[in-house]
């Protein structure tokens, strides 16, 4: 796979995603939600960053399963119940997020939502990556 990561200077700079990325390959992988479940589908951690944590890990497991690799993901989606805490832990998600995935940044959004589907999750991730 071929990745181009697109930043124009017209935009705000990015941090922590890339404002579009153009990928290149022959196969797609579409991720489903991941949170911190644990192997007996149980919610795991009680602060945003554990959970994040978790939720990232399950997501890279099921990529790699898949066959690929962190710097394959194309599109990530971030769905937190709590903006302001997910404001307010950003830099460590992101270090979480570097030591787990690297530095190349898929395009990414972070969505406020009312609840997930386990009562106790605080966050949620999915995406796409694409593979050569």
């Amino acid at each position: 796979m071929t990745t181009e990561r697109v930043n124009p200077p017209d935009l705000s700079p990015p941090t922590g995603f890339s404002h579009a990325v153009v990928a290149a390959g022959t196969r797609v992988v579409f991720l489903a939600g991941q949170t911190a479940l644990d192997t007996d589908g149980k919610i795991t951690g009680g602060t945003l960053p554990e959970q994040f944590e978790k939720a990232l890990t399950n997501l890279l497991t099921a990529l790699r399963a898949a066959g690929g690799t962190p710097g394959d993901l194309a599109r990530v989606t971030v769905y937190a119940t709590d903006i302001a805490d997910y404001r307010a832990h950003a830099p460590e998600l992101g270090r979480l997020w570097r030591t787990l995935a690297g530095r190349d940044y898929p395009a990414m959004a972070v969505v406020q939502v009312v609840r997930l589907w386990d009562d106790t999750a605080l966050v949620e991730l999915d995406g796409f990556a694409v593979l050569p």
